[in-house]
């Protein structure tokens, strides 16, 4: 009800002319919009996951809207300068993408070269050493792939009770299954290949077929290597995904992906996306340690020149954003009418 609210208040803002008035303020001139995405369907992908994924003919008319409501696309690095310098443009926007998926390779990247959009990668680089699906995201995807049915077959992968994906609680608690019997029996990522294999078989599933199409994969080193060597600015994820509360483990983190990004591009990498969108009081200062200049969160809101630099906000645009609410924040206004923190999201299994 309340969602409902808002998208008729919005949608009566922009008849009356608010989005326009709001973009052209100079209120808007001295704040920087960054856009968050994730996933770009390689098949249905958008479908299990709608947080997380969007169509390419979804993302093509949201590059096509920054162009036509007269954005001033910028590198990140450039437009974090030009907003201490007070010097942004009118309605500046960056575009981030997270984790470095191979769908961003095969779909994302050629839109943002064909609307000439400069882009930033935080690349997260694990799996791109190991080419091979993500663990749990496959886990769950496959489970969804077979929604509906009751298994009682769990037993062979090591689980104590039958596998009921009727609902999505009840394929939760099998990823979950999953992923504590990998976690208790410190399972390396190919062996916890090995099992999303024998999961791929008790569902029907040609494990096989599924790792060729690329989905929930990540780039690898050459395709890496390629975008970083045409344009695409390769920053930092985190090498296994995740941010752990042990300074010396969160820095190794850092280091590793740093140095695995410097191999495969050639550039030191200075700005960091917070995986999952987690962050901690302490974390900030371990950053600046590493010589890091910038981090980003899944908070929404837009930047202003008073942002702290390790706890910057961005709007994260998903498949169930209306047209109407991506248009209001490319203007200020959206986050005018309502600001709210994103609920972290919680995908990738840490991986030694």
């Amino acid at each position: 009800m309340l969602r409902k609210a808002k998208l008729a208040t919005l949608g009566l803002l922009r008849s009356a002319g608010a989005f326009e008035l709001v973009a052209n303020n100079k209120w808007r001139r001295e704040r920087l919009l960054i856009l968050c995405y994730h996933g770009i369907s390689l098949e249905d992908e958008h479908q299990w996951r709608p947080p997380l994924y969007m169509q390419a003919e979804l993302l093509e008319r949201r590059l096509e809207t920054l162009r036509a409501m007269r954005c001033t696309v910028l590198p990140l690095g450039e437009a974090l300068t030009r907003l201490r310098q007070r010097d942004l443009p009118p309605r500046s926007v960056a575009i981030t993408f997270d984790d470095g998926t191979y769908d961003f390779y095969k779909l994302a990247y050629p839109l943002l070269k064909k609307h000439q959009f400069p882009v930033t990668v935080y690349q997260t680089t694990y799996y791109t050493d190991h080419e091979m699906p993500i663990f749990n995201l496959t886990c769950s995807y496959l489970l969804w792939k077979r929604r509906g049915e009751q298994l009682d077959s769990a037993r062979e992968l090591g689980l104590a009770e039958a596998m009921d994906l009727r609902t999505e609680l009840g394929r939760h608690r099998v990823v979950r299954g999953l992923i504590e019997l990998s976690e208790r029996e410190n399972l390396t990522g190919q062996q916890k290949n090995e099992l999303a294999r024998r999961l791929a078989g008790i569902l029907g599933i040609d494990y096989a077929a599924f790792s060729a199409t690329r989905i929930l994969q990540l780039m690898n080193a050459h395709e890496v290597a390629e975008v970083g060597k045409n344009g695409v600015d390769v920053q930092l994820h985190s090498h296994r995904h995740r941010t752990p509360e042990d300074e010396v483990l969160f820095r190794r983190e850092i280091s590793e992906n740093r140095v695995r990004i410097r191999a495969m591009t050639g550039t030191q990498a200075i700005h960091f996306c917070y995986p999952s969108g987690v962050y901690r009081p302490e974390f900030p200062g371990w950053l600046e340690k590493e010589n890091v200049i910038s981090a980003t969160t899944c908070d929404a809101g837009l930047v202003d020149r008073h942002a702290n630099p390790f706890l910057l906000p961005r709007f994260v645009d998903t498949s169930s954003r209306t047209q109407t609410e991506f248009e209001s924040w490319i203007s200020g206004l959206g986050t005018l009418v309502a600001v709210r923190k994103a609920a972290p999201q919680r995908y990738v299994v840490p991986e030694d």
